[in-house]
């Protein structure tokens, strides 16, 4: 087996990545061995920082934008600190090796305006579909959780005031919800249909069969363009909605960092600049001396 197999195994099993990672990882790696032309371990020794850099200008020649070159030096960053600790390499390629410079993208929210609660109920229906689809909605919207997080909750997941999200690296949390949102989960489970996947997975489609990403993300994204003008509308931008509308109403960043399952305060902290461009407007409308003339 070559390392490149042993890597995947590696972030599959000890890292525990998501399927969405790992085949990024696999395919960053697969280009970059095309690319220096390696067709087995006993190269890999050869690969030095001229190569690794070279590949960089090839990518940012192509036409790739520095965040994804950024991402794919990580992916060598990843591999070739693993063959270090497995004893297959000496030398390090990457310890010389600086990225491009990638300007942080501020995440897009929805106005809390758009966002009402007695708008969003008129876009749905009464029916099966019509109530699955305002829970998913408002799952996204009340606790912040991932498309995969979603489609992965079962049944035994959900209590009358919290539920229980499965996220990355199979770390679980807690996520509490209140009355009105539970009652849209009793609504929903009173109408929801016999199947083969309706006695364990809480959300699934006319047949009773699981809901898949593609299915729930064109769902989200028809729904927000009936009450945003915004360009992004994705359950993602649900997502960060729910924690800019958090900050702005007071929560904490350790809590927020809990309730969205992130691994460290830094991943959190971003939402602290949507946060504060809130502030800063109602500061220059409210106070004598910092109203905008």
């Amino acid at each position: 087996m070559h390392a490149a197999e042993q890597f995947q195994i590696y972030l599959e099993t000890e890292k525990r990545y998501s399927q969405h990672t790992l085949l990024a990882y696999e395919k960053d790696l697969s280009q970059f061995l095309d690319f220096a032309e390696l067709n087995n371990d006993k190269q890999l020794p050869e690969v030095n920082f001229q190569l690794v850099r070279a590949w960089m200008v090839d990518l940012l020649e192509n036409g790739q934008s520095n965040r994804t070159v950024s991402r794919k030096i990580s992916c060598l960053r990843s591999f070739f600190k693993w063959l270090i600790a497995e004893g297959k390499i000496e030398q390090n390629p990457m310890l010389r090796i600086r990225g491009p410079k990638v300007e942080k993208r501020l995440p897009q929210f929805i106005k809390e305006s758009e966002i009402d609660g007695a708008r969003i109920e008129q876009l749905f229906s009464a029916n099966f579909e019509g109530v699955r689809d305002r829970l998913m909605f408002e799952l996204f919207y009340q606790t912040g959780i991932r498309l995969s997080e979603l489609i992965g909750l079962k049944n035994k997941d959900v209590s009358a005031n919290s539920i229980k999200v499965l996220g990355k690296r199979n770390k679980e949390r807690i996520i509490p919800i209140g009355k009105a949102l539970f009652e849209i989960i009793r609504s929903y489970q009173q109408l929801k249909p016999d199947g083969p996947d309706s006695q364990i997975m809480l959300f699934v489609n006319k047949d009773g069969r699981k809901l898949y990403a593609k299915f729930v993300y064109r769902k989200i994204n028809t729904y927000l363009g009936s009450v945003t003008n915004s360009q992004k509308k994705s359950p993602h931008v649900m997502r960060h909605t729910f924690a800019t509308h958090m900050l702005n109403n007071g929560a904490g960043l350790e809590t927020l960092k809990e309730l969205l399952g992130h691994a460290n305060l830094s991943a959190t902290q971003v939402y602290t600049h949507n946060s504060f461009a809130q502030i800063n407007s109602i500061y220059s409308h409210a106070h004598p001396r910092g109203r905008k003339k």
